[in-house]
Order: C-alpha cells, then structure tokens, then sequence
C-alpha cells in the first residue's frame, strides 16, 4: 500500500444508496488503514438514549467537574461494547493512544474517561462505543463500487459542527452538494 492509498486521518462518506443501514449518510473518521485492514469512527451517529453521565455511572466514574461532552456516538456494527474516544493530540494516555494524526490521537481506555472526568481529559474529543472494520481489500472493493466518497477531515468538521450536518459538511468539503447525488452508481 503506498501512502497515496493511506486513508489514515481521512473520512469516509456514505454515498445514497450504500445498502446497508449501519452506514446511510454515515461519515467515518479513519483510524488506521493498511494492507492488513481498515478501522474507522463514525463521528455523526448519536446513540439514542445514551449520555455520557450514563455511561460514566455505568462505569463507577464521578465526575469531579460539569463535561462539556454530552453524547455518546454509535461507531459501527463491531463491539457495541467497546468505547473509544476520538481527541486532539493535546492528551496522550501512554500505550494506550493512536496518534492518527499530527492534531488527532485515539484512545480506547479507561484512563481517558477517568481524566475527561476530572477535567484534565483532551481539549476537544468524541466518545463512541463501537466500530467499524473492513477485512484486507474490502473497503478498497467497497470504494470502487461507489459505495464511499473520501475526503480530508477538517478537524472543526470532527469536533466543531453538529452531528445532523457532518455528511453534508463533508460532501462540501469535496464541493459536492447532497441534492445532487443520486443512489445509481456509474464509470465514466
């Protein structure tokens, strides 16, 4: 794989019509790609019924201070069970983070709910509680059936705006407008 091929740090967006409802209009955050598999967030699925302060009873975790992070996402189809937590590289839990980026890291540990409570958490972050997975050659095949558009992620798109406008956000960071997409696939 060269690095050309590298979706490290880049998102995916759902095209009308993918054919699986995990993913319509989803918008995915890559977290590693490489010629063993992919790894990615889905950064603009809110759980319904589930707040942090839930999740963190849940946990035995009292917050020390008010968290400004009320929703938790839903990241994908694999391990509803597990969280991790998308945030700016201004934390850094030792062998626990992936340093995605040079501004974004991800970390799937206690430690960061535990200093996300106690207000030394990162600056900016998203918590999400499962993933999405892509078997060696799958999200490439998938990418070639047109069922992804790729993009670069801006990070104010990941952390600055709304979950209801991250896919049309994400189309315009292409210059596409959601109107003018349509479900039917083709090649030139």
């Amino acid at each position: 794989m060269t690095d050309e091929t590298n979706l490290d740090g880049k998102l995916l967006i759902a095209m009308p019509g993918i054919g699986d409802s995990n993913f319509d209009k989803s918008v995915i955050y890559m977290c590693a790609h490489s010629e063993d598999g992919a790894m990615g967030i889905i950064i603009n699925k809110p759980a319904p019924d589930l707040e942090l302060a839930d999740l963190l009873e849940q946990l035995s975790i009292s917050p020390k201070q008010p968290i400004n992070l009320n929703s938790v996402h839903i990241g994908g189809p694999v391990e509803h069970g597990r969280g991790f937590v998308l945030h700016s590289r201004d934390y850094v839990a030792d062998d626990a983070t992936l340093d995605v980026t040079d501004t974004v890291g991800m970390t799937a540990s206690l430690e960061i709910l535990e200093d996300i409570s106690n207000g030394t958490g990162p600056e900016q972050c998203l918590l999400a509680l499962g993933y999405s997975g892509w078997a060696p050659g799958q999200l490439e095949g998938e990418i070639q059936a047109n069922g992804w558009l790729v993009s670069d992620a801006p990070d104010d798109l990941l952390f600055g705006t709304e979950d209801g406008e991250k896919w049309d956000a994400a189309l315009k960071t292409l210059g596409i407008d959601a109107r003018m997409l349509s479900a039917e696939g083709g090649r030139a």
